[in-house]
């Protein structure tokens, strides 16, 4: 339906770092695709045509980081005419396109969690989004419930279930500068294999120390300058 105001809203939590959460287009290669890039939620906007519209033929509007933190985030996008408010978790980019967007040529499909048809908008990452998503509103109309009760409107397309399954991972976080994890060695071993994963603001930080078992020494692993190191002793 070609509406005078298009609202979209949902939720979504993932694990993911990137991933397309919503895709619309249009015959002339216009688009308007909502991606996850780097934890970064991206509204990118083309207008397909550069000969046509010279002066506006791409808008990429960018919001949030860290989004891939299992967590909800909120996601808004109000479009009437050529006004434009992007809100992810009440942070809001409002902004003008120029006259040609209210124009907009868009299918009247819209996808959410990938792009339906392989080969449209080669330019994206065209990532699959990998996560969940929760009241998806499309002006004012419920799409999960639409897809849970099989309306003949809605399409699904691969695995798909209506819950969130809950990822094995525990994560631990160290609110002060005096705060660590330790583990007693085994006595006799030789060899020691850690993994994890780690994210933080700070460009400094111990990240792991051990001693070695038959030497005085040991190894530091830790941030420097925003840089991972080593030391060993």
């Amino acid at each position: 339906i070609n509406a005078l105001k298009d609202v979209i809203s949902l939720k979504f939590k993932t694990m993911q770092s990137d991933g397309i959460l919503l895709h619309r287009e249009g015959q002339n290669g216009d688009h308007f695709t909502m991606e996850l890039t780097k934890g970064k939620l991206s509204l990118l906007i083309n207008l397909g045509d550069t000969k046509t519209h010279p002066s506006n033929a791409q808008i990429n509007i960018t919001l949030g980081s860290l989004l891939d933190d299992q967590h909800w985030h909120t996601v808004l996008i109000e479009h009437f005419n050529n006004q434009v408010n992007f809100t992810v978790d009440k942070h809001t980019h409002h902004f003008h396109a120029k006259g040609e967007f209210s124009y907009l040529d868009l299918d009247y499909e819209l996808s959410f969690g990938g792009i339906p048809v392989p080969g449209k908008s080669g330019t994206l990452s065209r990532r699959n989004f990998h996560g969940c998503f929760e009241n998806i509103y499309y002006n004012g109309v419920n799409i999960i419930d639409l897809a849970r009760r099989h309306k003949p409107q809605i399409y699904i397309v691969g695995n798909m279930s209506f819950s969130c399954l809950e990822p094995q991972v525990v994560p631990v976080t160290f609110l002060s500068s005096s705060s660590f994890l330790a583990l007693p060695g085994i006595a006799g071993q030789d060899e020691i294999f850690v993994s994890f994963q780690f994210r933080t603001w700070n460009e400094e930080g111990l990240l792991l120390f051990s001693k070695l078992h038959q030497s005085s020494g040991g190894f530091l692993l830790y941030l420097s300058d925003g840089k991972v190191k080593i030391n060993l002793h």
